[in-house]
This record gives structure tokens, sequence and C-alpha cells, in this order.
């Protein structure tokens, strides 16, 4: 592991004195952690320094081929004040995993790790403490290359900002409505799906529109094949309860492998439900809505943890999912995940790191 430097802010950001007006995403946190990439040198400077803008040149390459990468994850403050993050070594892996794909050089993951504690450590008084609070933490790889031409860049910047976060929902755990969306695709098997690029969320933005226009708070995508298959929600991996029975789409190449969706699996074996993988048609979820086969749906993802959904609607037709209420599983995996996160239920699969 390298040596990170330190340089503490002389002008202070006044922190926000009502947590229950913080949003998601729009506070930033007086530090930032920064590492250089040169092709033939690896990564180097690790720093933690000011918060502030990057100057960048025109031709900077991220903005022309678009190589940048991120990942998303929390600290908590438990209730005797303590700090702690949650699986964020797995965050920094799938980074790696990203990097590949999309060309760039693999993260330094033990440096990486360390700025990232360094950086919470500095910054910790910016983690709230209100319930259902955080602080979200947003490493980004972008590429540096100033020049005009495809191909992979030999320099590449990492860094990592905060900020302290409510619940991604301004409604927290009240059901969502979602739209199939049948006429555009995210990703296909063999491209980035199951990278964090930004290119993908780029891809989901039209469509997101269209579905908010509708009333709706998240699109749901269709396998880019042939538009029958479940895939994922935009910002969540999708999972459909059949009684004690939890089915989720089976990781194919197009879906990211959520952390989130794997530790609420990994919980749910263990809690005694009965979990499938499997290549889930859309046709059938909406037969099985209909004759009440199928209780509850929920998304997740580190944002939201556990986002039920209410109503699915298609092509115009509309299906209410267990009354539009939250149903027991959602409510007993958010509970039991959430608990651990904030040290309230003990952490028997030994993902979270104490600061």
């Amino acid at each position: 592991m390298q040596e990170i430097t330190v340089t503490r802010t002389t002008q202070p950001k006044v922190k926000p004195t009502d947590e229950s007006k913080l949003g998601f995403g729009k506070i930033f946190t007086d530090h930032m952690f920064l590492m250089d990439y040169e092709a033939g040198k690896g990564w180097f400077n690790p720093r933690v320094v000011p918060y502030g803008n990057f100057s960048l040149d025109p031709a900077t390459t991220v903005f022309h081929y678009g190589q940048a990468i991120f990942e998303g994850t929390k600290c908590y403050r438990r209730a005797d004040g303590g700090l702690q993050l949650f699986r964020p070594a797995d965050n920094m892996a799938r980074m790696t995993r990203s990097a590949k794909r999309m060309g760039m050089p693999a993260l330094d993951e033990e440096t990486a790790l360390a700025g990232l504690k360094k950086l919470v450590e500095l910054d910790a008084d910016w983690v709230p403490h209100q319930d259902g609070t955080s602080l979200y933490i947003r490493p980004t790889m972008i590429a540096t290359d100033v020049m005009l031409g495809v191909h992979a860049a030999a320099r590449y910047l990492f860094f990592i900002i905060c900020s302290p976060v409510g619940s991604y929902y301004k409604d927290g755990l009240k059901p969502v409505g979602i739209y199939v969306e049948d006429e555009y695709v995210r990703a296909v098997r063999g491209g980035t799906g199951f990278t964090k690029c930004a290119g993908n969320y780029a891809a989901s933005i039209l469509a997101g529109d269209v579905a908010e226009q509708k009333g709706y708070s998240q699109v749901l995508w269709l396998d880019g094949v042939e538009q029958k298959y479940v895939e994922e929600v935009g910002s969540m991996n999708m999972m459909f309860a059949y009684g004690n029975h939890i089915v989720t789409p089976t990781l194919n190449g197009s879906i990211l492998p959520g952390i989130t969706r794997d530790s609420i699996l990994t919980l749910a074996r263990q809690l005694g439900y009965e979990v499938s993988e499997e290549r889930l048609a859309i046709a059938d979820i909406f037969a099985d809505i209909k004759s009440g086969k199928l209780t509850e749906a929920f998304g997740t993802g580190t944002a939201a943890v556990i986002s039920p959904v209410g109503e699915l609607c298609m092509k115009g037709e509309k299906l209410v999912i267990g009354g539009g209420q939250i149903g027991p599983v959602a409510q007993k995996l958010y509970d039991t995940l959430t608990g651990i996160q904030y040290g309230k239920l003990p952490d028997e699969n030994h993902w979270v790191t104490k600061l």
C-alpha cells in the first residue's frame, strides 16, 4: 500500500443542521481522495485534499470517448456514535472488473480502500446521526489523456467524494411505481451492462424521463435482444416474492452484479426463504400478479437498500402488487440488512468494517 498524504481544508463548509432535509447527492463534504495513473508507472500520488473543482482540457478523452466508471457505497453511524463501512472492498473489486471491460487499468484496490477510510475518518463529522441517513461514498475513475483518437487512454484519475444523504426516495419505504420499457434497451450480453460505467446510465436517462412524465419513479429494463425477459431497474436489481420464495433475474452479463443484491440473497437464504435466480419473462410476471401468485416485488441497491414496488405498468396496462403496500418479505429483509449496516444486529457474514 502506498503512503497517502493529507492536506486539510482551511475553509471548512457549513454542515447541514436539519438532517431530515439532506436529500440525496446534493451536499458534499470538505475533502476528497485523488490518485493518478500513468501507463508504465502505475498508480501514484494518493492524496486527500480539500474538495474542489478539476481543471480539464476540452480535449480530455473522458469527454469524447466515455471511459468513466464509478461505484457507490456508504458509511453508517452506529447508535454508540461509531462509524462503519459496508463491504467497501467488494466495491473496489467490482471497480477493477468494470475497468477491465472498459479498457482501463486495474485499480490499486489496497491503496484506494485505505484512501477511502482516511477520507471518511477526516470528514467523520459529516456522517449524519438521524435514523435512515448515511454518508454516501462515490469512487470514480476517468480517462485524462488530452488528445482525440479512439483508443484506451494512458492516463487516468481516480477520485472519491462523499455526500451526507437521507432516503434515496423522498417517501422512504413507500412502494414506488415502475414503468416497463419496451422500446429502448439498456444493455446486451457482451456489452457493458455488468459494469458501472457512466454510459450505461446515460443510455437510461431518456427512458427515465419518459417514465417520470407518466408518473413512475423508475424504468424496468427488459433484455436487449427479444425484449421479453426482466433484467434490472435503472438504479436497482429486481426481486419478486411468491410467498416465501424469492426469485431474481440470473446474472447474464448484461445485469449489474449488485453488492446489495448479493447481500439480500445471502440473508434471505439464512433467514429460511427459498431463493432462485432465473430467466424471468415479463409476460409471466404480469400473469402471476393477476393470479395472485406473485405477492411482492422490490428493488435492491446501495442508494435505496430496498425499494418496494407497488405498481408495474407496461403498454398502458397497470397492475398493483400487494395492495400497493410494502410486503412482509421486503420489510424483513430491509430491517435485517439495515440492522447490520447500522450496527443494531450482529454481522455474522463479516461484511462490516468499523472505523
